[in-house]
């Protein structure tokens, strides 16, 4: 199984890239959970443990043995698993949010490893919807640098994916 997982600052266009990627090479798309919780949640705004919540399915998704069928199913056909969102951006929002991260997130990270990122730059307008919290520039383009460490940090191949306006 090749996971890549697509990361970026809010409204980037992350869900539409991994929902056309599986479909044009046949793999799996795995969804954002998180704007599922907020979505079930109805409100935005969220604690440090429903944020941790929120983290613990992202692990079960990333984990074959235990994770959606539709990745195990993965596994055994040799296909990839395209990510929209994946640790990275929860441990990201953690810090900023709250200041502080779980180290079972910070193994996480390390023992889940994707194989490849593709991080979506903030030069697409912010469109507001009931599950977006980030609309300024500014803060776009924060949360990208703070991605692009992150990923740095793991060794992990990665290209920055910025569009053509």
């Amino acid at each position: 199984m090749y996971k890549v997982a697509i990361i970026g600052p809010e409204s980037t266009g992350k869900s539409t890239l991994a929902r056309e990627l599986a479909e044009q090479f046949k793999g799996t798309y795995v969804p954002e959970y998180a704007r599922e919780y907020v979505e079930r949640k109805g409100r935005k705004e969220l604690t440090y443990d429903e944020v941790c919540e929120i983290a613990r399915e992202q692990i079960r998704s990333i984990r074959p043995k235990d994770g959606l069928s539709s990745i195990s199913e993965a596994v055994h056909q040799a296909k990839p698993v395209f990510f929209d969102t994946e640790l990275i951006v929860t441990k990201v929002w953690l810090e900023y949010a709250f200041g502080k991260v779980p180290e079972w997130l910070v193994d996480a990270i390390k023992t889940y490893p994707m194989d490849l990122y593709l991080l979506t730059y903030p030069d697409i307008p912010w469109v507001p919807d009931p599950a977006r919290y980030n609309g300024s520039q500014a803060m776009r383009e924060e949360l990208f640098d703070r991605y692009e460490e992150e990923v740095k940090a793991t060794g992990v191949p990665y290209y920055v994916i910025r569009h053509d306006l």
